[in-house]
């Protein structure tokens, strides 16, 4: 299988391409330097020219806070980059995978919440998500994804690995649920879906639904440390406050997966306590 993914050089990207390699695919991988999803000419350039048989989009622009400053660019990059390459996709026959996100729902809903369910977002970012998945055609996969923590790039568990050296006490919000998903494991249920030719929205995370408190209480326990260093607060309490609403309840049901026959990734505390050995080794 001839795979290209974009965004090669971020978190998901790097385990994808590790992982497609391993497999025996011919994989190509580029960064932001290599293809600029925005650039129309550019992607179908690209991609006329390498003929792949599937196309992986983690390509976006993640910057939840500065989005709300920048709204053209968000859609540029989140919402006008899945449009071209889905329009790429189709006229080289390529299957499209396209990585979403929890921010296109609200929050407010009292479950976790289905790939049927209404997106409502709050934020430009997320706004601008909602917009790039439906701009993909209808055979396209929709994968959507929280909290994403790897062995590359900056996340959650870095930071408290680095905060933990620093600091004799952190506070962290227990008003935000969610689950943490790790690309050790998200990089190969995407090559799945992938093989299988997979179209329509799949909620995609690792088991497990805790605070952002309590995901950093297990990562300093993890790590060696007394995780009472660890305080809750309300985000309302935060200061400065954050220019992006957070939804407050950001638990994704794994519902096409699990009602589809395919096995859910399992639950985060494994793949945390692999990452941490893995970082602090």
């Amino acid at each position: 299988m001839r795979v290209l993914v974009t965004g090669a050089a971020g978190q998901l990207g790097v385990d994808l391409l590790a992982h497609c390699a391993a497999c025996g695919d011919d994989v190509i991988g580029l960064d932001r330097a290599g293809l600029d999803v925005s650039d129309r000419a550019a992607v179908l350039g690209v991609v006329t020219t390498l003929h792949p048989d599937v196309i992986v989009n983690t390509a976006a622009w993640t910057a939840v806070d500065a989005c709300e400053g920048d709204l053209d660019r968000a859609f540029r990059v989140n919402a006008l980059g899945p449009r071209w390459l889905s329009e790429a996709s189709d006229r080289v026959g390529a299957h499209l995978v396209h990585l979403s996100t929890d921010y296109v729902f609200d929050g407010t809903l009292d479950r976790p919440y289905r790939e049927w369910d209404e997106p409502n977002p709050q934020s430009v970012y997320g706004a601008s998500k909602l917009a790039g998945e439906r701009e993909v055609s209808a055979a396209a996969c929709v994968v959507r994804t929280s909290w994403v923590c790897g062995a590359n790039g900056n996340n959650m568990v870095k930071t408290i690995l680095r905060l933990v050296e620093e600091q004799t006490s952190l506070s962290f919000v227990d008003d935000q649920h969610g689950c943490p998903t790790f690309t050790a494991d998200l990089a190969p249920m995407v090559r799945r879906l992938a093989v299988d030719r997979r179209r329509g929205v799949h909620h995609v995370t690792n088991a497990g639904a805790v605070s952002w408190f309590e995901f950093v209480r297990e990562i300093v326990a993890e790590a060696g440390h007394d995780p009472a260093m660890v305080h809750p607060i309300a985000t309302a309490d935060l200061h400065p406050p954050r220019p992006a609403p957070r939804p407050a309840n950001s638990v994704l049901d794994n519902a096409a997966l699990r009602l589809g026959d395919v096995a859910p990734l399992r639950h985060h505390r494994e793949p945390l306590r692999e990452l941490v050995a893995h970082l602090t080794a």
